[in-house]
């Protein structure tokens, strides 16, 4: 694999500043890819910056065409259909139930229960074999950006420090029956499947996450802050209140 791109830091005073900034990004990102590709995928996240950032993006469109975009899920708790705790469901409530997209467009993880999936590893499985359908090569989509937001250790989708996820090499989608932030079953892409997005855009608040933030933008191993893994190909943004830029030395 091909070096990644350049690292971009951009701070907004506050987590509402970074939502906006992060939204109005997503709709220019999204409009310049389907011009060049007609087509354009993302994969999104959730979390409350996460969740922020499609509000955002509902009340702002610009000219994304909902007709050609394809979106993804990082990762998802396995919990049963429409369980509130889902990152499907509340992206649903922020963004997709309210704009023209396909629901065929719309790629989840299967829950407990759907497509016979009894645990995480079935549905992860689904989900592979999912991605390898969309994609051109067999592996996964080369999505054109991948939402992140991250936790106050590090870590990035359900990709935790010092865990099999974040040291798995070889699968694109893995899963969890033991993760360390509840519930423990969970599914999630791994850091193969990040690498291959174009962008990579990490969305911080607080002061909690700040030294995680320093660690991550400074080069720290990936299986001590999975963040530092998040790279994409063309370009890596993290979109940071000053709170979680305060420990960066140019902040």
């Amino acid at each position: 694999m091909s070096e990644p791109g350049p690292v971009d830091v951009r701070t907004s005073p506050d987590p509402d500043g970074v939502a906006r900034a992060a939204a109005a990004a997503f709709v220019e990102a999204v409009v310049a890819a389907q011009a060049e590709r007609v087509q354009a995928s993302v994969v999104l996240t959730g979390g409350g910056t996460g969740i922020a950032v499609l509000e955002h993006v509902r009340a702002a469109q610009g000219d994304i065409d909902w007709s050609a975009l394809n979106v993804y899920f990082g990762d998802e708790r396995f919990l049963p259909p429409g369980h509130p705790d889902r990152n499907e469901v509340q992206a649903r409530a922020a963004l997709l139930d309210r704009v023209p997209i396909d629901p065929a467009r719309i790629h989840t993880m299967p829950a407990l229960g759907e497509d016979g999936c009894a645990t995480p590893q079935d549905s992860a499985l689904r989900y592979a074999e999912l991605l390898a359908a969309h994609s051109p090569d067999g592996t996964v989509p080369r999505f054109d950006v991948h939402l992140l937001g991250m936790g106050g250790e590090g870590h990035v989708n359900s990709l935790f420090p010092d865990t099999d996820a974040v040291r798995e090499s070889v699968r694109f989608v893995v899963g969890l029956d033991d993760s360390p932030k509840p519930p423990p079953a969970r599914v999630t892409l791994t850091l193969p499947a990040v690498q291959r997005a174009r962008q990579v855009w990490l969305l911080v608040t607080g002061d909690a996450k700040a030294d995680a933030v320093a660690s991550a933008v400074g080069g720290a191993d990936p299986r001590d802050v999975p963040a530092a893994g998040a790279r994409g190909t063309e370009r890596t943004v993290w979109f940071v209140d000053a709170a979680a830029a305060a420990d960066l030395p140019r902040y």
